[in-house]
C-alpha cells in the first residue's frame, strides 16, 4: 500500500528515521512549509497536496503521483476531522499518531484495525487495547452460567457475592483499619470511597486487645444495610467473630491454632469462609521458618476441614524478619496445596516501605500471580499508600490479562505508570546558535494587585481560586483544570498585574499536577 505521511518541517527528520527502513508498505511524506504539524489544517493539506506534481518514497527509490497514493496519514494532532481531506481529494485519510516516535506503531496496525478520521491513532491503539483487557476482565466478573460453572472447581470459592479462585483475577480486599474509632457517617463514607476505589471487599478491622463485639455487629450491620458488598470480620477475639458473622460477615479474619475452636461451629452455621494464618496467638507462638509456616496451616485446614478456607503464610516487610523467607512459604505451600485459595497481605510490605506504592503494588501483585494467589489485602493507612485499593485492583486485572495471555504485563492496555513516560515522545529541535543568550534570574519582587489576591486550596477533588478583595473573601472559581480557572480569572477581569497572572498560571499548573497525582498541595510549596 503506498501511504502518504504529511508533517511539518521539525517533525520531518523524526519521522524519515523512525520508517526509512520500514518494509510493510510503500511510504512517502510532505512537509507542509509550517514548522509545528498540529498547525495542519485540512485547507493547508489540500492546497499543498494539489500543487505537488509527484512524490518520493522514504522507503523505496519510488515515485509515485498524488492521484496513485492509497492513503493520507495527517498528524494525530491536527484539530479538525481528516474527513475534509477524503471528501476533497477521494483518497482514504486518517489521523495518524500525536507524537511522531509513534509513526511505525500506526503504520503496523493498519492491516488490523481501522484508523480513525477524529481521534488519534495512538490513543485509539491504547484505548483498544484496554478495552479488550477489560472485555477479558468483566467476563470473569459476571455472575452468569460462565462464572457458575467455574465456581464448581475446588479451586474457586464464594465470598458473599464474589468469585475468588484460581481462575478469577485477584481480588482486593481493602482493610478499614481500627474501624472502632469511626463514627457512622465516617465509617460509611470510608466504604463509599474503597467502593469507588473498585475494592472487590471490604475488612471491618476491630481494635488489638480491645473486647467489642457489640461494636463489631453494628458496624457490618450498617454496612450491609447501605452497600451490597462482602464485608470480612478482621479480629482474633471469638467474641468479636461471633457477633460480626451474626450481622453477614462473609469472610472471618482469622483464624488460627488458638481461637478456631470457639469460632468454627459460628463459620459453618452462618456459611462464611475464613482465613487461616499459622500461628497460636493464645500461646505467643508465631512459626518462624518457611516450612513451620506451610505444616502449620496444613495442620490447621485439617482441623478447620468443615468450613472453607483461605491461607495465609504471613507476608513479612522487608527486613522483618525477611520478605524473602515469607514468599518461601508461599512457594512451598502452593507447591504442596496446588487447588488451595491464597491470601496476600500487600500492606505489610508497602505500608512500611518509604517508596511509591503504585511500583511496589505492581511488583507484589506479579509475585502472587506467580504464586496463584487469590487474594491482595491492604488499608490505606498512610500518605504514601493513599489510593493502593485502586493501584492493587489496577495491578490485579494487569496480571490477570497477562496470564490470561501468555505475556508479560506490557502493552496490554492497562499499567500503572504514573511519574514516568510509557512511550517514547519526539520533540521539536531547535537551534539556538546566534541568539542572544539571557541567563535568568529573579528578584523576589512582591506588588500587590490593586484588583485582589486568591488563595488558591485542592478540596473535594476540586482546584478552588478563592478571591480576596481588600482582604474579603468574594467568591471561589473552581474545576479540575488549571487552564480553565485561569481563563475564568482572565474572562472576569480579576488581575491586572502580569506577574500576577504568571505567578497564578505557574500555582494554578501545580496544584492540577498534585489533584491528579493526589498529593498534597500548600500554595507557595513545592510538591514534590
Amino acid at each position: 500500500m503506498k501511504i502518504l505521511i504529511i508533517t511539518g518541517t521539525i517533525a520531518e527528520q523524526n519521522i524519515i528515521k523512525h520508517v526509512k527502513n520500514y518494509e510493510k508498505h510503500e511510504l512517502y511524506i510532505k512537509t507542509l512549509p509550517i514548522p509545528i504539524a498540529a498547525f495542519t489544517t485540512p485547507k493547508l493539506v489540500i492546497y499543498n497536496l494539489n500543487k505537488t506534481t509527484s512524490f518520493k518514497s522514504i522507503n523505496t527509490k519510488k515515485e509515485c503521483k498524488l492521484n496513485e497514493i492509497d492513503m493520507i496519514i495527517t498528524p494525530g494532532l491536527m484539530k479538525q476531522d481528516a474527513k475534509i481531506i477524503q471528501k476533497q481529494l477521494n483518497i482514504p485519510t486518517f489521523k495518524g499518531s500525536t507524537n511522531s516516535a509513534d509513526i511505525k506503531l500506526t503504520l503496523d496496525i493498519l492491516d488490523d484495525m481501522e484508523l480513525s478520521t477524529t481521534t488519534p491513532a495512538d490513543v485509539l491503539i491504547r484505548n483498544k487495547q484496554y478495552e479488550e483487557s477489560m472485555k477479558i476482565i468483566n467476563k470473569y466478573n459476571a455472575r452468569d452460567s460462565f462464572t457458575e460453572d467455574m465456581l464448581k472447581e475446588d479451586c474457586n470459592i464464594l465470598i458473599g457475592d464474589c468469585p475468588t479462585g484460581l481462575d478469577f483475577p485477584m481480588r482486593v480486599l481493602g482493610e478499614i483499619a481500627n474501624a472502632t474509632s469511626y463514627s457512622d457517617d465516617e465509617l460509611l463514607n470510608k466504604v463509599e470511597y474503597y467502593i469507588k476505589s473498585e475494592a472487590d471487599m471490604i475488612d471491618i478491622g476491630m481494635t488489638a486487645g480491645e473486647n467489642n463485639p457489640d461494636k463489631a455487629h453494628h458496624m457490618i450491620k450498617l454496612i450491609k444495610d447501605n452497600y451490597n458488598i462482602p464485608l470480612s470480620i478482621d479480629s482474633i477475639n471469638p467474641d468479636e467473630i461471633k457477633r460480626g458473622l451474626e450481622a453477614g460477615a462473609d469472610l472471618v479474619l482469622s483464624v488460627d491454632h488458638g481461637n478456631y475452636d470457639k469460632v468454627i461451629s459460628d463459620i459453618k452455621d452462618y456459611d462464611a469462609n475464613a482465613v487461616m494464618i499459622p500461628t497460636d496467638y493464645s500461646r505467643n507462638y508465631i512459626p518462624s521458618t518457611a516450612k513451620q509456616r506451610v505444616e502449620s496451616l496444613e495442620k490447621l485446614d485439617k482441623k478447620c476441614e468443615d468450613i472453607t478456607t483461605i491461607a495465609d503464610l504471613l507476608l513479612d516487610p522487608v527486613n522483618s524478619p525477611s520478605l524473602i523467607n515469607s514468599l518461601e512459604a508461599y512457594s512451598l505451600y502452593r507447591k504442596r496445596n496446588p487447588s488451595k485459595q491464597m491470601f496476600f497481605g500487600v500492606g505489610n510490605v508497602s505500608e512500611l516501605l518509604d517508596a511509591d506504592s503504585n511500583g511496589v503494588h505492581a511488583v507484589l501483585a506479579a509475585i502472587a500471580m506467580e504464586l496463584d494467589i487469590n487474594i491482595l489485602f491492604t488499608p490505606e493507612a498512610s500518605l504514601k499508600t493513599k489510593n493502593a485499593i485502586r493501584e492493587l485492583k489496577t495491578a490485579s486485572n494487569m496480571m490477570f490479562i497477562a496470564k490470561y495471555k501468555e505475556s508479560i504485563p506490557k502493552n496490554i492496555g492497562i499499567n500503572l505508570i504514573q511519574f514516568k513516560d510509557a512511550y517514547k515522545k519526539d520533540d521539536a529541535t531547535i537551534s539556538t546558535e546566534g541568539l542572544e543568550k539571557i541567563e535568568a534570574y529573579g528578584d523576589g519582587k512582591f506588588i500587590p494587585d490593586k484588583k485582589g489576591s486568591f488563595k488558591i486550596v485542592v478540596d473535594d477533588g476540586y482546584i478552588k481560586a478563592i478571591y480576596y478583595v481588600n482582604y474579603e473573601k468574594t467568591s471561589v472559581i473552581y474545576g479540575k483544570c488549571a487552564r480553565d480557572i485561569y481563563e475564568e480569572i482572565l474572562r472576569r477581569d480579576m488581575i491586572s498585574r502580569l506577574e500576577h497572572a504568571a505567578y497564578m498560571g505557574m500555582e494554578l499548573q501545580k496544584a492540577e499536577t498534585a489533584l491528579k497525582l493526589d498529593k498534597q498541595y500548600v500554595q507557595d510549596f513545592p510538591i514534590f
